[in-house]
């Protein structure tokens, strides 16, 4: 199998982000109730819904992308869609690392790095 790396870290990347994705949509209410009260002391606190909105949309994306690059890397080759996914799922890791910081939840930080540390790999190897 060619590309057994990338393939592996492409599929974490897909799991990673449509579940994500898929619980916003299942518990949008839960999800941004908590969210509120996480940031409530932060500037963050009145920007919630559209911030969660702004991830759920990158995460469907990065996933989507990803199941497509995962396809087109096996079938022909071209590792563009993964990479694009890999580059919008860093930024969106990123995101995620700066809201937690702000809300001074360095557990979750910490959280975060551990997501964002195979997925720097993958960009890397796909670069």
């Amino acid at each position: 199998m060619s590309f057994i790396t990338e393939s592996i870290l492409l599929l974490f990347v897909a799991i990673t982000f449509l579940q994500s994705g898929w619980d916003k949509i299942t518990d949008w209410g839960g999800n941004v109730g908590w969210l509120k009260e996480h940031f409530n002391k932060t500037f963050i606190a009145n920007m919630v819904p559209m911030s969660v909105a702004i991830i759920l949309v990158l995460e469907l994306i990065v996933g989507f992308l990803a199941i497509i690059g995962l396809y087109t890397l096996q079938t022909i080759g071209s590792k563009d869609f993964a990479l694009y996914a890999t580059i919008i799922a860093a930024i969106c890791l990123l995101m995620l690392l700066f809201g937690q910081r702000v809300a001074k939840d360095y557990d979750g930080a910490r959280t975060i790095v551990i997501y964002l540390i195979p997925t720097v790999f993958l960009l890397h190897l796909l670069a």
